[in-house]
C-alpha cells in the first residue's frame, strides 16, 4: 500500500491543508482541504472515502469532489463510515440544502454516490488491501483506521481523546508499522483539549505508555502556528517514544 498525506493540519493557512490521505489512488482517508490540490483526473480515480467523523476539516471536500467527478465516473463513489457517522452526513451535508443528495443523482437506481456503514473492528477488504475501523473518543461518533497490506500495517486514530480501547486494539496488531495520532493542542491550551476531546504533548505521553509494541509514530492535527511549541512540548513530554511531525505529501509505503 502506499499512502500520500494530502492534509494533516488543525487548519488551514498558507499551504496548510486538513486532514486527508490518499491511499494507492483510489481510496482517500477523510476528505479535508488537502484533497483540493489533487486533479481532476486523480479526483475521479477515487473510489472509496473513508470517513473518521463528520468534522468539517475531514470531510470538506468531499461533497465538491463527488460534484466535480461524477459526469466523469461510470460507477458512483461509495462513502464508507458509521451508521451514526453516515446519519449525519445525510441529515446535515447531503440534504439539498447544504450540498444535493449524490445518493439519489441522477436516481436512486444509479447514482453518483452511495453509502456503507462500517463498525469498529470489522474489516473492508479491496483487492487485497484490509481498512478496518478502530476505536476513537471525540466529541461526535468517531473512529480511526487500521490500513493493513497483509506485509505492514499503518494506523491513524483520526481525532481522539484518552482512551483504553485503541491502545488494546493496537497491541493486537502484530504486523503495525506506522501509528499517525492527533495532538492538536498546546499545554498552556489543556482545559480546551480535555473539553473539546482532543490530545495534549502530556496526555499524548500519558496514552503512548500503553503502547506495547514498536512503532514509528507520527503527531498529526496541529493548530495551525504552534507546530513548533506543540512538537517541542511532544518532544519533553514523550520523546522516548521518538514521535515525529506528520508532514503534508509525506509517503509511506508498506
Amino acid at each position: 500500500m502506499r499512502v500520500k498525506i494530502l492534509g494533516c493540519s488543525g487548519g488551514i493557512g498558507g499551504a496548510l491543508r486538513t486532514t486527508a490521505m490518499l491511499v494507492d489512488d483510489d481510496i482517500l482517508i477523510d476528505g479535508g482541504t488537502g484533497v483540493g490540490d489533487l486533479s481532476l483526473e486523480e479526483l475521479a480515480r477515487i473510489d472509496h472515502v473513508f470517513i473518521t467523523h463528520s468534522h468539517l476539516d475531514h470531510i470538506a471536500c468531499i461533497p465538491l469532489m463527488i460534484d466535480s467527478v461524477a459526469r466523469l465516473r461510470s460507477k458512483p463513489i461509495t462513502l464508507y463510515a458509521t451508521v451514526a457517522v453516515l446519519r449525519i452526513l445525510q441529515g446535515h451535508i447531503f440534504n439539498w440544502l447544504v450540498w444535493p443528495d449524490f445518493s439519489r443523482i441522477p436516481d436512486a437506481h444509479a447514482p453518483f454516490m452511495t453509502y456503507q456503514a462500517v463498525a469498529i473492528g470489522e474489516s473492508i477488504v479491496l483487492d487485497g488491501r484490509t481498512i478496518t475501523p478502530v476505536p476513537a473518543m471525540h466529541t461526535v461518533p468517531a473512529v480511526g483506521y487500521h490500513l493493513d497490506s497483509g506485509a505492514a500495517s499503518l494506523v491513524f486514530s483520526g481525532d481522539t481523546t484518552s482512551q483504553d480501547a485503541l491502545w488494546d486494539y493496537l497491541n493486537g496488531v502484530e504486523n503495525l508499522r506506522y501509528l499517525i495520532i492527533e495532538t492538536a493542542f498546546a499545554e498552556e491550551q489543556q482545559g480546551i483539549a480535555v473539553a473539546s476531546k482532543h490530545l495534549h504533548p502530556s496526555l499524548l505521553a500519558k496514552e503512548l505508555a500503553k503502547l506495547q509494541r514498536p512503532a514509528e509514530i507520527y503527531v498529526t492535527h496541529l493548530k495551525p502556528g504552534e507546530d513548533d511549541e506543540i512538537m517541542a512540548e511532544v518532544g519533553h513530554h514523550a520523546g522516548r517514544y521518538a514521535p515525529k511531525i506528520l508532514r503534508n505529501q509525506q509517503i509511506f509505503e508498506f
